[in-house]
């Protein structure tokens, strides 16, 4: 069964920074998408560490109103691992208003959303039919999907979700998020404690590269979170992902050029030009790890599948 995904918009959307960046860079990143990039929704807030948060609340109402004034759709994201009670609160803070779109993370936060149109983030593992059902029944509208997810589970994910009136959308650029962890990787690497990081991890601003012991590269890390080394890419899957019902594709940032990435993909989404010239334009950016797209193909994730048959 084919899904007549054309019937809806094709929306380029903007993950939250992941990473822990100095304020003034997290602020004007923002103000540059507002006034360059060809995105629909944008999502603020921090998904990874709640001792993050201070550095860049002074600027979190001027990005929320540029963004707004640019006629872009502000969606606050919730922290993805709660497990202190000063999380917990920061979840409940990000939800209190009625007057705010929310993408639950942690399922902490469905509490406070219950009944009230909102977005699940990948953190939330949506992987069947029947856990978008019982959310969609919540008053979840919007499901951005676990990155791991072949093209098979998301054909049936979008058939079920159809039904429900929601939308799925998918990560199509960026490192994917594997894990998340209770202690902080960044802060051992650096003989420091969760507790005493000294928020070393700003000095990595897109991840701290992993190698093995033969000197390859591997993995990377951000704080308590595992991603991997590669950054996804989907461009060349644009045409399918819409045949399968997928109308909303999220890019994650980085620090390379994000609103050159949202014109790449819009102009593919837009067929004004091929996937494969995509692929070649994103190439020139000189990204600092080599493109994947093997979990969409039901391959290691890592893999890279360059001609995709249409």
């Amino acid at each position: 069964m084919e899904i007549a995904a054309r019937d809806k918009p094709a929306e380029v959307t903007l993950g939250p920074v992941l990473f822990h960046w100095a304020p003034e860079r997290w602020r004007d990143f923002y103000f540059h998408v507002a006034d360059e990039a060809p995105v629909s929704t944008v999502y603020l807030g921090e998904v990874v560490c709640s001792k993050r948060l201070p550095f860049f609340t002074p600027h979190f109402e001027a990005v929320t109103g540029r963004l707004i004034a640019a006629g872009k759709t502000v969606v606050f994201s919730t922290l993805s691992e709660v497990m202190l009670r000063h999380d917990r609160k920061m979840v409940e803070s990000v939800c209190a208003s009625n007057d705010t779109l929310v993408e639950a993370n942690d399922a902490s936060a469905l509490l406070y959303l219950q009944g009230r149109p909102h977005h699940i983030g990948p953190f939330m593992n949506v992987y069947n039919e029947e856990t978008a059902a019982v959310l969609g029944r919540r008053g979840a509208r919007n499901f951005c999907l676990p990155a791991e997810l072949p093209a098979t589970a998301i054909r049936a994910l979008c058939e079920r979700t159809q039904e429900l009136g929601a939308t799925i959308e998918v990560q199509v650029f960026g490192r994917l998020s594997l894990a998340l962890s209770a202690r902080c990787y960044h802060a051992r690497a650096h003989g420091l404690t969760k507790d005493s990081c000294q928020f070393v991890c700003e000095n990595d601003p897109d991840g701290l590269e992993l190698r093995t012991l033969d000197d390859q590269p591997f993995l990377a890390v951000n704080g308590i979170q595992t991603l991997s080394h590669d950054y996804l890419n989907l461009i060349q899957e644009l045409a399918d992902l819409r045949v399968l019902g997928v109308s909303r594709f999220r890019l994650s940032p980085h620090t390379c050029d994000m609103a050159k990435v949202a014109s790449i993909f819009r102009a593919v989404l837009d067929r004004h030009i091929t996937g494969e010239e995509g692929v070649d334009q994103l190439e020139a950016l000189n990204l600092s790890a080599p493109f994947s797209n093997g979990f969409y193909h039901g391959k290691p994730g890592l893999s890279w599948i360059a001609e995709v048959a249409h």
